[in-house]
């Protein structure tokens, strides 16, 4: 099944709660480094992310993170799940902290959500955007299995992707903007919302990674 699971350590988000979840999932072994040997021995990577982009680039890029990332996604049979920051380093660019270049892996823009950000009806909207919101299926994805369409997953940010590549968003989300909540591209898998905090449906996503052949 699972096999080793690395989860990428920069020293920025919540690890040991992905780790753990990653284990209530099912994972044989999860392993949080940022050991290049372990990372690339590994069966699957896991690339979460929690805080200001400009600290995150920072280290990922320190630690040589970046270049394990890289390795990880040229081997297409090794699965790759980014989380949260870690789908938003993915991208090209990020407004936030005054403008960050990204990892330019998938291109496309960060955005602030705005103030003030409002609903369809004028109401106003917090920023950061946290708490339960329905993400819409854009695509089947082998990650989708067993979760219906408009399944809640739960959200903490105030900065939203928006890739140019629309063809690879597998999952959308409508919070005074509409954004791209999940991408996917060969052996890769990203999303913004936290499957770690996202009970059943979180769990079922992460054990259907473990179970993911890294094809879609």
């Amino acid at each position: 099944m699972s096999g080793v699971v690395a989860v990428i350590d920069y020293g920025m988000g919540n690890l040991h709660s992905v780790a753990s979840a990653l284990a209530h999932a099912g994972a044989q072994q999860v392993v949080v480094t940022h050991d290049a040997d372990i990372i690339h021995n590994a069966d699957r990577v896991v690339f979460p992310g929690v805080g200001a982009i400009r600290d995150c680039m920072a280290e990922i890029r320190r630690l040589k993170c970046d270049q394990l990332l890289a390795q990880s996604l040229a081997d297409r049979h090794k699965p790759v799940l980014a989380i949260c920051v870690g789908m938003q380093a993915l991208m090209s660019h990020s407004q936030e902290n005054g403008g960050v270049p990204c990892l330019d892996i998938i291109p496309g823009e960060v955005r602030y959500f705005g103030n003030p950000l409002v609903d369809s009806a004028g109401e106003r909207l917090k920023v950061p955007h946290m708490g339960w919101n329905e993400v819409r299926q854009v695509r089947p994805h082998p990650l989708w299995q067993g979760i219906d369409d408009l399944t809640r997953f739960y959200f903490v940010h105030s900065f939203y992707v928006d890739a140019v590549e629309r063809e690879l968003v597998a999952g959308s989300v409508r919070y005074g903007v509409s954004f791209d909540a999940a991408l996917a591209r060969d052996n890769l898998f990203a999303v913004q919302f936290h499957p770690e905090k996202s009970h059943t449906a979180g769990l079922r996503l992460l054990r259907n990674f473990l179970e993911w052949n890294g094809q879609c």
